[in-house]
């Protein structure tokens, strides 16, 4: 049984739109027991400031620019094991649901009832236990059952994390050698997953994977 930390609870908050971000931490430094002690504008930073300050939670938004809260949420699985995370968003989505799940998220968390459900759900995950958006539970149970009635499984991935990262950026305008830079990756590499990508999607160029991209939450419209 993990125990709640003494004092405050360490948050960071991370989310592209700042005035979400004054509207969340206005939500939860009016807790006694939780307190926003940094901020991040987008995946990367998030992950950065996960590594150098000492906190209890990550409250990550899905559709950031350079690296969305659910690769930040894989990374800090594997780079901060103890730190638990929340993913806070827009979409009602059961794919997100359970990619959250699988990158390591305590739970999910919709912005639309933030107000209500958010103190409720980083206290859940501060005692190691799972909190599912109210609403979500009967269709995810039904949805489960219904798979595993009909022998199908879970949702998969269809792309890796690597190719998830280049569609992120081609789809944000970067060139192949910018997004060389950024993932210290050969243009040469960056234009084999571009293609590898196209192929597996079905996709004939740019402006198709963009559309993908928006549609899976990877980018805002």
């Amino acid at each position: 049984m993990t125990h709640p930390p003494a004092g405050p609870a360490r948050i960071l908050l991370a989310d592209d739109h700042a005035l979400v971000r004054r509207g969340v931490r206005l939500i939860l430094d009016a807790e006694p027991d939780l307190t926003v002690v940094a901020e991040a504008a987008d995946g990367a930073e998030a992950v950065a400031r996960a590594r150098s300050l000492d906190l209890d939670l990550a409250v990550l938004d899905i559709a950031m620019p350079r690296q969305t809260g659910l690769q930040a949420a894989r990374e800090l699985a594997r780079v901060r094991p103890g730190l638990r995370i929340l993913i806070l968003t827009m979409y009602d989505n059961e794919q997100y649901f359970f990619e959250a799940l699988r990158a390591g998220a305590s739970g999910y968390v919709l912005k639309s009832v933030a107000d209500r459900d958010l103190v409720e759900a980083c206290r859940a995950a501060l005692r190691d236990e799972p909190f599912i958006y109210p609403g979500a539970e009967t269709a995810l149970v039904r949805s489960y059952l219904d798979r595993v009635r009909n022998g199908s499984p879970l949702p998969e991935r269809t792309i890796t994390e690597r190719e998830e990262e280049i569609l992120k950026l081609v789809a944000e305008g970067h060139s192949s050698k910018e997004i060389g830079e950024l993932l210290v990756i050969s243009p040469k590499t960056v234009e084999r997953h571009r293609a590898n990508l196209l192929q597996k999607l079905g996709l004939r160029d740019r402006l198709e994977l963009t559309r993908y991209a928006i549609r899976a939450g990877l980018i805002e419209p």
